[in-house]
């Protein structure tokens, strides 16, 4: 139940991430749900269907798009000046739902028999899908591609999660240990701003 919540909460945090970006580029309404929808969904989307796991998973739990729509709607009339919230608020909210969803991914891709590697990269695709989605549809450099410490923490992330299962740790310990890696890993990054050294090539 606690991850369901979680899960719930992520999924409302991506998108508003995604609305907030709307507003910044002045979209209509349907611009802020196309592009809350694509982040708080995008990278589940994408993960299941390179499982095999059709229908999607908000095909069978309409909720997520529901607290998708609630939430847009809520952003819509509350959220006029974002700088008022607490600058570290979004930023930390967004890691738990990172850390949420990378553990949804990796457990949902080794249900399906994926191999270990292929289910660090599905938490990955489910924690990161939906902000390269939103940012490519906002002409933008998706933040993962980067030096932002995002997609990193995902691997190190799943990394931990797949190495419990695989000392056999009961699944709920090994969710967390990766939960507790992804969490902690972006806190970081947030806290002291840090960041991966670029790849730059002289002219």
């Amino acid at each position: 139940m606690l991850l369901y919540i979680l899960d719930m909460f992520g999924t409302a945090v991506f998108a508003i991430s995604g609305v907030l970006l709307a507003g910044k580029l002045r979209m209509d309404p349907f611009g802020v749900v196309v592009l809350a929808m694509v982040t708080a969904i995008g990278g589940g989307t994408i993960r299941d269907m390179a499982l095999g796991a059709t229908p999607v998973f908000w095909v069978n739990s309409p909720e997520y798009l529901w607290i998708i729509l609630v939430t847009c709607i809520l952003s819509l009339l509350l959220i006029r000046h974002p700088r008022r919230l607490p600058w570290y608020f979004l930023p930390v909210a967004d890691a738990i739902g990172l850390a949420v969803f990378v553990a949804i991914g990796v457990d949902k891709a080794l249900s399906y028999g994926a191999s270990p590697l292929v289910a660090v990269i599905m938490g990955v695709i489910t924690g990161c899908g939906g902000g390269i989605i939103r940012d490519v549809l906002a002409r933008e450099v998706p933040m993962v591609l980067r030096t932002e410490v995002y997609a990193t923490a995902c691997i190190a992330g799943g990394f931990i999660h797949t190495v419990a299962l695989a000392a056999n740790a009961d699944v709920e310990v090994a969710s967390i240990s990766g939960m507790m890696t992804t969490l902690l890993i972006r806190l970081a990054a947030i806290r002291w701003h840090l960041s991966l050294p670029t790849f730059a090539i002289s002219k």
